[in-house]
């Protein structure tokens, strides 16, 4: 017993460079994200531009994510682990040698492109290192430290921009990801490429269009879409109702706190039995419905109501989502699933605010939440019946 015990706590050990990567990416999209304008006086007058930069993180992501989750399949994990760490640290360190804002397109484009190769691998290490039976707790714990990633990031990097520009806020970013990448190899085991039945274009499509891999995905972009929106359009919600920026800000702290510490309870839970994924999902999904239809009520009860509500849902959805994947895909393959649903998650993440912002511009913000949740509901009502359909 106290042999298994120590191999337990061995295999922990290992996993919190993992999750420390988690937080990396997260810290490095948000931090840098919400203190743009601040630092660059000149990008102010050229909105256009800011969005250029805003976007160009996200972008590489999107269109990289499942090459580099392939790619851990065909060489390893961890060296694509441990490439993206220091090509993220060289690109932020890059800013801090030119230390030009010309070039800081080619620094978050950069960033982005490194976080799409260890932000995969991360988790395809997880599911891989984790047994059968215990994916819920460690996905609770990744996506805790990711969303800590996203809470602290505005804030911290907020902290640093006033004490030294955003220069100081790239060479931190640079040493931060040169220590995990130093953690990580020292301390993350080498996960060998496992044996590889030959795969087509068919196959692929096959397999990422089967309800094994589209449930759980759907799942996650609706929850990141939620969340988008939560971030994004409560404080506009907020203003719409004479709140200044100490409320709309405690609303989106509150969202994220709630998501965060939503995570590894509803990892547990799922390892312990209590609850099922269909099941979790599905409420997970109603919750984070509600959530949106409470954001229609105008002033302070209802904006904070929907970010406890938005956050819970979403904290739920996450880890299940991610260990019913790791549950259903061959370990040989677990790189390129968890890549693909990366993109899946991203896609929502840019399509949440797109729908809302749509629907507003043509009727009003208050229709947009509706319409959201409105989707959100009718994708956890699928997880029900697939959970009726299974019993």
């Amino acid at each position: 017993m106290s042999d298994n015990k120590a191999q337990a706590e061995g295999a922990r050990w290992q996993m919190w460079p993992l999750y420390a990567a988690g937080f990396t990416t997260a810290f490095g999209a948000h931090a840098v994200a919400a203190n743009l304008v601040f630092d660059l006086d000149d990008l102010a007058n050229s909105l256009l531009y800011l969005g250029l930069l805003l976007a160009l993180y996200d972008g590489a992501e999107v269109l990289l994510k499942p090459v580099f989750g392939t790619l851990a399949d065909r060489i390893g994990a961890k060296p694509v682990l441990l490439g993206g760490l220091v090509a993220f640290a060289a690109a932020s360190f890059l800013f801090v040698v030119v230390a030009d804002t010309d070039w800081l397109w080619l620094a978050r484009l950069g960033q982005g492109a490194a976080a799409s190769a260890f932000s995969p691998a991360a988790s395809s290490s997880v599911a891989r290192l984790t047994r059968k039976g215990k994916h819920g707790s460690a996905f609770g714990t990744y996506g805790f430290y990711k969303s800590l990633g996203y809470t602290l990031g505005p804030l911290l990097g907020g902290v640093i921009v006033w004490m030294g520009g955003l220069t100081l806020l790239f060479a931190v970013m640079a040493v931060l990801a040169l220590v995990v990448a130093i953690w990580a190899k020292v301390v993350v085991p080498a996960l060998p490429p496992l044996p590889r039945a030959r795969q087509t274009v068919v196959d692929l499509a096959r397999r990422l269009s089967d309800r094994q891999f589209l449930g759980p995905t759907a799942a996650l972009a609706a929850s990141t879409a939620a969340l988008s929106v939560g971030v994004g359009f409560l404080p506009v919600a907020g203003v719409d109702a004479g709140l200044g920026p100490i409320a709309t800000g405690a609303a989106v702290s509150v969202l994220a706190l709630c998501a965060a510490f939503a995570q590894p309870r509803a990892g547990r839970a799922l390892d312990a039995g209590k609850i099922t994924v269909e099941r979790g999902v599905a409420w997970g999904l109603v919750v984070t419905a509600a959530g949106l239809a409470l954001a229609m009520i105008p002033g302070l009860v209802g904006i904070l109501t929907a970010a406890v509500a938005v956050g819970i849902g979403t904290g739920i959805i996450t880890p299940l989502g991610f260990a019913a994947l790791a549950a259903s895909t061959p370990e040989e393959r677990m790189g390129q699933t968890m890549g693909a649903a990366e993109l899946g998650r991203e896609l929502g993440d840019a399509g949440g605010p797109l729908i809302v912002a749509g629907v507003a511009a043509v009727a009003t913000l208050t229709a947009g939440f509706g319409v959201l949740a409105v989707i959100t509901l009718l994708i956890g009502a699928d997880s029900a019946r697939q959970r009726n359909v299974r019993s």
